[in-house]
């Protein structure tokens, strides 16, 4: 699943989002946050932000019904922010933080990596909180393993203070 990893890739980068994911994005929610899942795959990561009193108003994913795609959401009613899991390749991820991010505040979960590298540049002059989250199970919570790499919360604002200043967060390691 990783850059690390000999595991054949899931199609469509499909791996359900762990509650451990969760937990440390949970303190950055106001209270009965409403939000869009748009790759909300089996609905994990629903379920896991209802349970904290968080309600969704939209879940899709593109298997749902074609044409229902994350880098083409435009519609952000009624929605405080847009919260997903979505693909880590570049060629999806990228676009998808440039179209949700321009329409809601949008929290990413993917890599942590990605911040250091060149091709994040212009994409985090639209971060205001990186969130680490630290490696999870994606295989399921009987997997004997944890995923190769570490993975963080990025929430993306096209409408923010100038210049932008990103906060970060460390693991809470409590959990």
């Amino acid at each position: 699943m990783g850059k690390r990893s000999d595991f054949k890739r899931r199609e469509r980068d499909f791996y359900p989002t762990p509650y451990e994911a969760v937990f440390p994005l949970l303190p950055h929610l106001a209270p009965k946050t409403k939000f869009i899942e748009p790759c909300a795959g089996e609905r994990d990561l629903v379920r896991h932000l209802t349970e904290h009193g968080h309600e969704c108003v939209s879940a899709s994913d593109i298997s749902d019904s074609p044409g229902i795609d994350a880098r083409h959401l435009t519609d952000g009613e009624g929605a405080d922010a847009f919260i997903t899991n979505p693909p880590w390749g570049r060629p999806v991820l990228h676009p998808i933080i440039v179209n949700l991010s321009n329409t809601l505040p949008t929290w990413l979960l993917f890599d942590a990596d990605w911040m250091h590298t060149k091709q994040a540049v212009t994409y985090l002059e639209r971060c205001l909180k990186i969130v680490s989250v630290a490696r999870v199970k994606w295989m399921g919570p009987d997997s004997p393993h944890t995923g190769k790499d570490n993975c963080c919360w990025y929430l993306f604002d096209r409408n923010h203070p100038e210049p932008p200043v990103t906060q970060f967060f460390g693991k809470p390691w409590n959990i």
